[in-house]
């Protein structure tokens, strides 16, 4: 039996627009088994990435819950959920996200030095990280200098350099050429293998998310389960 790390119930977002409230999610179901692939798709507009952002407790819903390894995440305080999240999610974006003062090293190190992880411990861990993504050869190097793949590289070394359970990449191809992205999505399912990641995609390419192990669709607010093999 597959053990569940995330599971969202009733989950409502709606937002004020100028004389009504727009509802975005209108009671939204998800469950994530450990270790599981799962591809988020559907039309521009419909909420997808309003959905990412409450998975990772970056938002709050309207009404709902997110349970994530047991844990309510709207139940914490406010500082005990960014700890939370720092330790035991990661975020990808379609746009990298990189500082651009800071080397890829430092980039990467980021998360683990706001988590009060000693630097002397950090280095290695973000090092072996950059490692993951083949771009040992770029450790001091700024995003400038570096092509769009390889600073996408550096995003998902961020994302999983503090060992997190739940990664969530919202359109983490989107901008790059179909060879690139495929690198990319290699990567990403190379990581889920070998650190057990359970990972939640948004994309719209179909190509991609047939490869996954599950698809979902944001239809209409609602999610809806893809049976097509």
């Amino acid at each position: 039996m597959q053990q569940i790390l995330l599971e969202a119930r009733a989950v409502r977002k709606s937002f004020r627009s100028l004389s009504q409230d727009l509802e975005v999610l209108r009671g939204v179901d998800l469950t994530l088994a450990k270790g599981e692939m799962v591809a988020l798709l559907g039309v521009s507009g419909t909420g997808k990435s309003t959905l990412v952002q409450i998975l990772g407790a970056l938002d709050r819903p309207s009404s709902g819950t997110v349970m994530v390894d047991g844990v309510d995440l709207f139940a914490l305080s406010q500082e005990k959920c960014a700890a939370f999240r720092n330790r035991r999610v990661g975020f990808i974006y379609q746009s990298h996200r990189l500082l651009p003062e800071f080397t890829a090293l430092e980039n990467v190190l980021l998360p683990l030095l706001i988590g009060r992880i000693p630097r002397k411990e950090a280095l290695p861990r973000a090092e072996q990280a950059l490692h993951e993504v083949e771009l040992t050869h770029r450790l001091t190097h700024r995003p400038g200098q570096m092509s769009g793949g390889e600073q996408q590289r550096v995003a998902i070394a961020r994302a999983v350099v503090t060992n997190p359970d739940l990664l969530l990449a919202d359109e983490p191809t989107g901008n790059l050429d179909r060879k690139t992205a495929q690198g990319v999505f290699n990567l990403l399912k190379n990581l889920n293998r070998t650190r057990s990641l359970t990972c939640l995609m948004v994309t719209h390419n179909r190509d991609l998310a047939n490869d996954l192990d599950r698809r979902i669709h944001l239809v209409d607010g609602l999610l809806v389960e893809d049976l097509h093999e």
